[in-house]
């Protein structure tokens, strides 16, 4: 994509400006901006960003920002859609509206929406926003094309992964994904990362994007893509090294699955070693708990490596085939094992309720988690229906509408799944909550994801407990600090 925007009559450059409306508390550095703006301006663009993560309302902010200027193109991100929990099923769509919405009144530049959430259902989210253009998928290269589109008065229908009104209609252009190793190494300097880390607890990089993963629940692949883009390990350290020098040694690596595939992982880490970087950083990931070897868990130690959370779903054979899981529970006790060997403290994570759950495959799992016995164990009861997703295709052939037992929150009017629906199968024969409670019983290895619990609600949507240990100096994988509160040993 050839060219650069032309500029007014007094060669300044066409001004963006991109607005982050996540209100979650701890705060979450949105990493996009960093690539995107970077992108921007090596383009010809002048950049602004407006953070609403650290504003009291998005009005005064926004009233502060057009006392100083105007942009000639507002880019908003939407990284999540709701906080995905059955017990608080908070939808942040109508937020963003209203952010959205009081745009509208200081400006009539072009707004597009991009961003995870977005990419999941990005027509839905342009209509209900009133917005004509967003960006599904990676941005780096769309964004800047359709901007100089808009400011050459060329016609952007073209350009890859556009979602735009066309008539009474969206229509949508299939994504093109680029080679991310031709971009220049992200400065990081678009948004605060210093403020990111205090306020926040960690600082976040990724190594590569996409998932190929057939988890029936998952939007990942939906919204980032199934082909995995691998990240040249040597780049993705010069990035750490780029924070690294700004104060930031505490890292989320935000990849789908970091172990995925393995030999990449491996190469990251001893990418970090061979830089001497291991003792200076500390860092926590998502992994796969298969596969998962001695060898992957040694280096990611001699990396800098305290903790992952595993994405274990349940330790019911039955359960994980039908979630579409490639590892078994044998699999659980191996990766278990493995962790403890080699000190690196590990979590498991529980996605209970789906097709086919009853009494006795929850028990199955509680039990194992209990005989397997990872540092902490993470429940979320209930499914978060998303479109595009294997247990979307599900409840349609079981049957979207209230007559679905299976269904839960906002089932009426809501066939395309916009607002949380939760799918907790009714096999279970009773209050899910109750029956997981009770085979937990008094376990402290266990997060419940419900907000009457404090000590141990890990949804970390305004987790007041979470801020209040940030503030206090508290750093890492917000599951780690958790753990660490109730075990400061």
């Amino acid at each position: 994509m050839e060219g650069r925007p032309q500029n007014g009559p007094d060669h300044t450059p066409m001004k963006v400006l991109l607005v982050n409306p996540n209100a979650i508390k701890p705060v979450v550095g949105p990493i996009a901006f960093d690539y995107l703006g970077q992108a921007l301006e090596g383009r010809g663009f002048s950049v602004d960003v407006l953070d609403l993560a650290f504003a009291e309302g998005h009005e005064a902010a926004l009233d502060a920002y057009f006392e100083r200027g105007s942009p000639d193109a507002v880019g908003i991100t939407v990284r999540n859609v709701d906080d995905c929990y059955f017990a608080s099923q908070e939808f942040f769509i109508p937020r963003i509206k209203r952010v959205v919405d009081y745009l509208k009144t200081k400006t009539r530049a072009p707004l597009v929406l991009g961003g995870v959430g977005f990419s999941i259902m990005p027509e839905r989210i342009l209509e209900f926003c009133g917005v004509d253009f967003g960006i599904k998928g990676e941005g780096e290269y769309a964004l800047p094309e359709l901007l100089t589109r808009i400011r050459e008065k060329r016609d952007p229908a073209d350009v890859p992964g556009l979602v735009f009104r066309a008539g009474a209609e969206f229509r949508r252009n299939e994504e093109r994904y680029g080679d991310l190793n031709r971009l220049p190494v992200p400065g990081r300097k678009t948004i605060d990362n210093p403020r990111y880390h205090r306020e926040g607890g960690q600082g976040n990089i990724e190594t590569k994007r996409g998932c190929d993963r057939k988890c029936v629940y998952c939007a990942d692949p939906v919204s980032k893509g199934r082909t995995i883009r691998l990240k040249n390990p040597g780049r993705v350290v010069d990035e750490l090294e780029v924070l690294l020098a700004g104060g930031i040694n505490d890292f989320h690596f935000c990849d789908s699955e970091f172990n995925l595939p393995p030999h990449h992982a491996l190469a990251v880490c001893r990418e970090i070693a061979n830089r001497k970087l291991g003792e200076k950083i500390r860092w926590y990931t998502y992994a796969s708990p298969a596969p998962f070897s001695d060898e992957l868990a040694r280096s990611m130690k001699n990396a800098g490596c305290l903790g992952i959370d595993f994405g274990v779903d349940s330790g019911d054979a039955g359960m994980l085939k039908r979630l579409g899981r490639e590892f078994a529970p044998e699999d659980l006790k191996k990766t278990a094992e493995i962790c403890r060997r080699w000190g690196i403290a590990f979590m498991y994570d529980l996605l209970l309720g789906g097709p086919g759950e009853n009494r006795e495959t929850l028990r199955a799992t509680i039990d194992l988690m209990k005989s397997v016995n990872p540092s902490k164990v993470g429940l979320s009861l209930g499914m978060r229906i998303y479109p595009g997703t294997g247990i979307a295709r599900i409840v349609r052939a079981e049957g979207d509408g209230k007559e679905n037992a299976n269904l839960h929150g906002c089932v009426e009017g809501n066939e395309d799944f916009f607002a949380p629906v939760f799918y907790v199968s009714s096999s279970i024969g009773e209050d899910i909550s109750d029956c997981v409670a009770r085979l937990v019983g008094r376990d402290e290895r266990f997060f419940f994801a419900a907000r009457e619990n404090r000590k141990r609600n890990y949804n970390y949507n305004e987790n007041l407990v979470l801020t209040e240990a940030i503030k206090k100096g508290a750093r890492g994988a917000y599951w780690d600090i958790l753990r660490k509160l109730d075990d400061p040993d």
